[in-house]
């Protein structure tokens, strides 16, 4: 027998030739099966990325004008192809807005549509009475107004909506000046306009952008994307201490598998009630404002957030540590962590339909309901919560199956050690 610390890795001993089959079947095995994870799961991920966006965004135009501005307006913008923008234009009709602008702001803000984009009433006629009296302080900008919410979705709204919808508005209004100049070629009060009003001529109509609900937290992009990330994170640190400390105290084994399921239960809900605190605590130790939209509650609904968010992606963990062990659990964890990321950055309208499992995603929940809290967006948190408790119902299942199934498994296997070791040693 090879004495300890005493042999050299290419050593031909019958001892250290063994050993060094089991360490390169398992490194190498190890690494086939990143190259798997990699090419399987990390595509998940990449796929969301490649192709952005594989559908447009849905926007409205309302003509409130009805005359010569609106139509020019709604005839620009449902014109525009998708390989022109990525917000696709329908008109709807001002019936449908009895309460005017406003209404059209609110169904924007209620997350009825992307993108609004309203005709003025009357700018029509604002703009010929600025022409018969030169009105020097005409103000072209108040004939169009875009409505959106960068709360919604940050990266959509910048990369997106504005890149979009901005350039549309602005070829309309230039296109608009040209063809009204030309029509005021012939007019007597052509010099005096020039010389008096001379944006009447030169911005006849113009926009105005309104962000109903802005990203004005800067920190929140920790809470609501990359945050989410750290919260799995410490998920699978609970976890993982957990199976340490089960191991390290023999209760794995001297516990009925009753009283162990409700260990490890009652362990992880109140090891997550306590860390979800202090990870709250921690958007309150940098000024995050949680009164917006439910006054001083907001930070207790933000600790639930975290709390059952937490129980969503973790006891998920839990269970499946049951199954695949310590050994493979990290596979799961990267798939957890990709599957959920996936969904979170960009709106799942502009990604490949595939992506639509994201609805049903802890992270993309989470992520709306903090928006809701932070910034005031509709407000969903019935539908995140459900989802998220829907999850932990899940996993309160699975984990005392998975430890009932691998409970039998190790009697067995002990009851079969026990029998053979029994017949060698009778005479």
């Amino acid at each position: 027998m090879d004495r300890p610390f005493s042999s050299r890795f290419l050593d031909k001993t019958p001892s250290i030739q063994a050993s060094r089959s089991i360490y390169l079947k398992t490194l190498v095995g190890g690494c086939f099966a990143m190259v798997l994870v990699m090419f399987c799961v990390f595509s998940i991920y990449w796929g969301a990325l490649w192709e952005i966006p594989a559908h447009n965004l849905g926007g409205w135009v309302v003509d409130f004008d009805g005359s010569t501005v609106g139509k020019a307006v709604v005839r620009g913008l449902t014109a525009a192809g998708s390989s022109e923008s990525d917000v696709t234009f329908t008109q709807v009709s001002a019936s449908d807005f009895p309460g005017g602008w406003k209404e059209v702001a609110n169904r924007v803000v209620e997350q009825k549509t992307w993108v609004a984009v309203v005709v003025q009433s009357n700018a029509t006629g604002a703009l010929n009475a600025a022409v018969s009296s030169v009105n020097s302080s005409y103000d072209g900008s108040e004939a169009i107004t875009f409505y959106s919410v960068e709360a919604r979705n940050e990266n959509a709204y910048r990369s997106l909506i504005l890149p979009s919808v901005e350039p549309l508005l602005i070829d309309i209004c230039q296109e608009y000046a040209q063809q009204f100049v030309a029509q005021m070629a012939s007019s007597s009060s052509l010099s005096s306009i020039a010389s008096s009003a001379p944006q009447i001529l030169t911005e006849p109509i113009s926009y105005t952008t309104d962000n109903l609900v802005p990203f004005d937290i800067p920190v929140a992009s920790a809470i609501t994307f990359v945050g989410l990330i750290y919260l799995l994170i410490l998920s699978f640190f609970i976890v993982m201490i957990g199976a340490s400390a089960r191991e390290v105290s023999g209760l794995e084994t001297k516990l009925t598998t009753g009283s162990l399921i409700r260990v490890r239960l009652t362990s992880v809900f109140i090891a997550y009630f306590m860390i979800s605190l202090f990870y709250s605590l921690l958007s309150r130790a940098f000024q995050v404002d949680f009164s917006r939209k439910f006054g001083e509650a907001g930070f207790v609904i933000f600790w639930m957030v975290n709390f059952v968010g937490m129980l969503s992606v973790g006891l998920a963990l839990e269970a499946m540590i049951t199954l695949l062990t310590v050994r493979f659990v990290p596979f799961f964890l990267i798939l957890w962590i990709i599957c959920n990321v996936s969904v979170c950055f960009m709106p799942l309208a502009v990604l490949p339909n595939i992506y639509r499992y994201g609805y049903a995603m802890p992270f993309y929940n989470v992520s709306g309901a903090m928006r809701t809290i932070l910034f005031g967006t509709k407000n969903e948190l019935g539908l995140h919560f459900g989802i998220l408790i829907a999850w932990t119902v899940i996993s309160m299942i699975t984990l005392p199956t998975f430890q009932w199934f691998m409970r039998r498994k190790a009697v067995s296997e002990t009851t079969a050690l026990r029998e053979e070791g029994e017949k060698g040693a009778r005479p």
